[in-house]
């Protein structure tokens, strides 16, 4: 009995240490089964990190290229704000610059650049153009009375400087800004559509008479000039007298309208890029107010108010 309880209790820790055995390889292999898991997830937690940074990279480079142009945008804004308000402020000063007939000296010096930009812009010769369109089209529907009253007034003014040194203060002023030359085309461009005018309504028999601000001292020069600059078979000269020649402009054509429709003629309108001219009675059925390339127009310079090159 007692050998048969040896040999049971031998077999039985045999099996013991067996199963020992084997739950130890078990163990073993499970640990080394999860050292290959944790070298894998590593791998991928690596890849991902680095996927990660290069994501943050991309976003900071984004952040950065939308900073600077906000920063350039808000710029511009500020920019345009300056830009705007020295709009609004030499429009006010070309309005009573033109009402007073004020000379290019007394502008500003920030509005000589929006004048400047807005000849070279080209926006003086399409204005120029559109007005000269407008009296043309008014004209070809209207014809003058066969009796030779039916008159149009034409300030000459426009066509010859009547001050040469306020004419070569005018172009030193604007030639400190590179312009001097933008200034003479816009000149001779005004000189050039007015003679078309001038010719087309002559032909359509309409009696042309002829203002200036000047003395009738200078009658024989101012008639050589105008000969020369291609104008002829004008129905009348206006000039001052020598009482006239320290009245106000205004005054003054008002006073030598008033006289004529005393004669008898009947004015269909008035020419002119000069308020002077066109203020106060006896003006007729029209006035036409021809842009100025000196009291110039903004409305289209606002967004920079650089001289371009």
């Amino acid at each position: 009995m007692s050998t048969y309880a040896h040999q049971m209790e031998r077999e039985y820790s045999a099996q013991n240490l067996s199963s020992r055995d084997n739950s130890g390889t078990e163990m073993g292999s499970q640990y080394e089964s999860g050292i290959y898991m944790t070298s894998f997830a590593a791998t991928i937690f690596i890849g991902a990190l680095v996927a990660v940074g290069i994501l943050l990279i991309t976003l900071l480079i984004a952040l950065t290229v939308m900073l600077q142009s906000c920063q350039n945008q808000s710029s511009g804004v500020v920019e345009v704000l300056k830009t705007s308000n020295d709009y609004i402020d030499c429009k006010v000063f070309a309005l009573y610059a033109e009402l007073n007939s004020l000379e290019a000296d007394e502008f500003p010096s920030f509005c000589r650049a929006l004048a400047i930009q807005y000849i070279r812009a080209g926006q003086y010769a399409r204005d120029l153009n559109s007005t000269i369109q407008l009296v043309q089209n008014y004209f070809s529907s209207i014809t003058p009375k066969n009796d030779g009253l039916d008159v149009v007034m034409i300030d000459i003014d426009d066509i010859l400087s009547s001050n040469p040194h306020n004419t070569s203060l005018l172009m030193h002023r604007f030639d400190q800004f590179g312009c001097s030359d933008c200034v003479e085309e816009a000149k001779n461009l005004k000189h050039l559509l007015i003679l078309r005018l001038y010719m087309k309504l002559q032909a359509s028999g309409w009696p042309l008479i002829l203002l200036s601000r000047k003395s009738g001292r200078q009658q024989n020069a101012t008639v050589e000039h105008l000969i020369s600059a291609g104008y002829n078979g004008w129905a009348s000269l206006i000039m001052r007298s020598d009482d006239e020649v320290h009245m106000d402009s205004c005054e003054y054509f008002s006073r030598r309208r008033a006289v004529m429709q005393k004669d008898g003629l009947r004015i269909t309108c008035v020419i002119s890029s000069h308020f002077d001219a066109l203020t106060g009675p006896y003006l007729g059925k029209q006035v036409f107010k021809l842009p100025n390339a000196v009291y110039y127009n903004f409305q289209h310079q606002i967004e920079s108010t650089s001289i371009p090159k």
